[in-house]
């Protein structure tokens, strides 16, 4: 990861073709070249390393030498990362990975003064959605007021809603997110826990903290969780409420039942969103037929309140090793 102390930076790049079927990407400021480059070039052998292209750097230049189509794809991705350096002033490695989704190759990139709508921005980093689904998601975020996404791990469903929920709470459109998750062991046995029932718990609720720290200073977090404006609980602490005024997201669902997840969604309120997350893969439930989660896409899709949105491992932002996982196992499950 690079990163520089943030100023005002202008992406201006120039791009010039030579007949050895070379491409140098041409930058007029040093700061910004330095950010996409990385620190002992690090970001340049990622990419090269991801898009199997030879990339190197040269005074004030990145030079690309393949094949003409290799050539555009890598001058897309730097464009990426120029713009992504721009907004948050550093570059990690998911955003080289991003930087060559197939989804991001096309208009995306060159239009990317068009997609300024989709960014979530939060007091650590500006969030950008990574594909046509990711933004569909985002839209369904802000404009629906019961959204249900299912799909593989690291395709962004918990970090979006968080995200969004974040930004909701800090504008003050609403007063508080819920974060929920069933308490289900996945395929171990954990025996018994010690402690008061948040410790107990909060082995269960991680990832959700995970998503938080990630979005906000852990000091505020914990503040807000003080004061109660972000609660973070198991979904069985869900039953007999009514939440007005509140994000709640549940996540892991495909770990519910159907009952489970009707309660949930039968817990909204006035001036409330629910969302609900899962990967249908992964059910740890000892019956996996007692999982809700695609049942309730089925019932409820149709309504126009709500918005189901289905991710597959192309939407996959993690290590790019992750989609071909999560690719691999379904093909075998199709068979």
């Amino acid at each position: 990861m690079s990163k520089i102390p943030q100023k005002k930076i202008v992406s201006n790049l120039k791009f010039v073709y030579s007949g050895n079927g070379t491409l140098s990407v041409i930058f007029q400021n040093n700061d910004l070249l330095l950010g996409v480059v990385g620190e002992f070039n690090d970001n340049l052998r990622e990419l090269e390393k991801i898009t199997k292209t030879s990339i190197s750097s040269r005074g004030n230049s990145i030079l690309i030498k393949s094949n003409p189509k290799k050539n555009e794809l890598v001058k897309n991705a730097i464009k990426f990362l120029a713009e992504q350096f721009i907004i948050n002033g550093t570059i990690e490695k998911k955003d080289i990975i991003s930087s060559v989704n197939k989804f991001m190759i096309d208009e995306k990139i060159n239009n990317f003064g068009k997609n300024i709508e989709y960014i979530i921005k939060t007091p650590k980093k500006s969030v950008i959605p990574r594909s046509e689904k990711q933004k569909k998601y985002v839209r369904a975020l802000k404009e629906s007021e019961i959204i249900i996404s299912t799909g593989p791990a690291g395709t962004g469903k918990t970090f979006l809603a968080v995200a969004v929920a974040l930004t909701m709470l800090l504008d003050k459109k609403i007063e508080r997110i819920i974060l929920s998750r069933p308490a289900v062991e996945a395929g171990e046995r954990l025996g018994f826990l010690p402690g008061d029932m948040r410790e107990k718990v909060d082995p269960y609720l991680r990832p959700l903290y995970d998503s938080l720290y990630d979005l906000l200073d852990f000091e505020k977090i914990q503040k807000r969780i003080e004061i109660g404006d972000i609660e973070i609980a198991p979904l069985a602490f869900m039953r007999g409420r009514t939440l007005k005024n509140s994000f709640a997201i549940l996540d892991e669902a495909q770990n519910a039942t159907d009952t489970q997840i009707k309660m949930f969604l039968t817990r909204i309120g006035e001036n409330s969103k629910i969302v609900v997350n899962g990967d249908p893969s992964q059910i740890d439930l000892p019956n996996k037929s007692l999982s809700g989660l695609n049942r309730s896409k089925g019932l409820l899709g149709h309504m126009k309140e709500i918005s189901v949105v289905d991710f597959d491992h192309t939407d996959v932002v993690r290590h790019p090793l992750v989609s071909k996982i999560v690719k691999a196992y379904s093909d075998q499950s199709n068979d």
